[in-house]
């Protein structure tokens, strides 16, 4: 039960992140000015309820890693229990993690409008979470760089699944008095977003080696649930071809049919961006081999 309550916690502080990061992006650097702050306000809502959950979920998973490393969940808010985490690498790290989410939440409700400060914010969470997990086991320079590569596939991803939702409203702008602006947003997500894709690809290649060298990934659990993920992965990919490369050529002749394939393909991204988060929360907390 214990695992099963850290691998949720750990799908809602994820997808917390990357939504903040998402629409932030388009907030402070994506979008041309006079659509920013239309952007803000939009995003508002939702950033703070994802600014809430990842401050609540970072304690939480605390306190549950402490259970799991425990007797369960009378050990969870046990102090002298989470005290002994903190001597870990996790707890060390995740301390940090506590305080910056902290910090986020509380920057975010002073300064709603600071979308660059909270977008530096969200970057150095995740920059911590590089540092724990199977991706940060090895040591000097090989483990800086296994570190560097896993935080290149992170902020890859949450470039990627987080814009998402701000693309879809700037479908909607299109439509009217806001359509230069949110075409042009859109042109520029794109433009970036095949870096952002191709990042997440290449970085999780190299992580998969760094980890589990040249084991054949179905002779593990852990390889065959990393399979359904690289499985997901590569129809978002062919459906973020499709969208760029079919349907937005179509857009510019005003064709809402191709408008609505478009918003149909683009939430299908998004519900398959959220599968392979849960598929990475789980294997997440397996032994790859």
């Amino acid at each position: 039960m214990l695992a099963t309550g850290y691998v949720a916690l750990r799908f809602l502080h994820f997808a917390a992140l990357m939504l903040i990061l998402g629409s932030a992006l388009f907030s402070a650097w994506l979008a041309p000015r006079n659509l920013r702050r239309l952007l803000t306000h939009r995003f508002h809502a939702l950033q703070h309820l994802c600014l809430w959950l990842n401050a609540v979920s970072t304690v939480l998973l605390f306190g549950v890693q402490g259970g799991i490393m425990g007797n369960g969940w009378q050990d969870v808010w046990r102090p002298e229990i989470w005290l002994a985490l903190t001597s870990t690498q996790f707890g060390s790290v995740w301390t940090l993690q506590i305080l910056m989410a902290s910090l986020t939440l509380i920057v975010a409700l002073l300064q709603p409008q600071n979308q660059q400060r909270l977008l530096l914010l969200v970057a150095i969470q995740f920059l911590l979470a590089a540092g724990v997990g199977h991706a940060a086991t090895r040591e000097g320079v090989v483990g800086v760089l296994q570190r560097g590569n896993h935080l290149l596939h992170l902020l890859c991803a949450a470039v990627w699944l987080g814009g998402l939702l701000p693309v879809l409203f700037c479908m909607q702008l299109a439509r009217g008095r806001w359509h230069a602006a949110a075409i042009a947003t859109m042109m520029r997500f794109s433009r970036y977003g095949h870096f952002a894709v191709a990042g997440v690809v290449l970085t999780g290649i190299i992580n998969t080696l760094m980890v589990q060298g040249n084991v054949l990934p179905w002779n593990s659990a852990w390889g065959r649930m990393l399979l359904l993920k690289c499985a997901l992965v590569a129809l978002m990919v062919v459906i973020a071809l499709v969208n760029r490369y079919v349907l937005v050529p179509r857009l510019s002749l005003k064709n809402d049919t191709s408008r609505q394939q478009f918003i149909r393909m683009t939430w299908a991204e998004a519900g398959l961006g959220a599968l392979v988060l849960a598929a990475v929360s789980v294997f997440a907390t397996w032994e790859p081999f």
